[in-house]
């Protein structure tokens, strides 16, 4: 399981270095925790956000559900022409397949995926804040 963990968090992790390096808004890097014995890790960032990273290439995208749900559905990058795009479906694959449960939000959007889940299920969050936002637990 543990590969898979450091799999996934990698990605995420790498996701906020990748789309935001030199466009940072305020305050540069990321924030990881994570507390083996509980089974919990977080990732947090003050970036971009999907929204506004995936606009550039899909400028029809007006809100941070929809971005959310087409960042974990749809295979698009920001850092097109690059063909990429894969990296959030793979963190999906991975969580629904296994003994995993991931919360993600992003400016106002929020999803929950866990084992056997497929669907993608985008609420509209209480909170607004700027970056993303990952706590997986295992």
């Amino acid at each position: 399981m543990f590969p898979l963990i450091v799999a996934i968090t990698g990605e995420m992790g790498n996701n906020s270095f990748d789309h935001n390096l030199g466009n940072w808004p305020d305050v540069l890097g990321i924030f990881f925790a994570h507390h083996a014995e509980k089974g919990t890790i977080v990732l947090a960032d003050r970036g971009q956000g999907i929204l506004s990273t995936l606009k550039k290439v899909k400028p029809e995208l007006t809100n941070h559900q929809d971005a959310l749900r087409t960042a974990f559905t749809e295979v698009i990058s920001g850092r097109a022409p690059e063909y990429r795009g894969n990296g959030l479906k793979f963190v999906r694959d991975v969580v629904t397949a296994n003994e995993i449960r991931l919360f993600f939000q992003t400016g106002n959007a929020q999803l929950k995926i866990q084992k056997d889940d497929s669907r993608i299920s985008v609420q509209k969050s209480a909170l607004t804040f700027r970056g993303c936002l990952a706590v997986v637990n295992f």
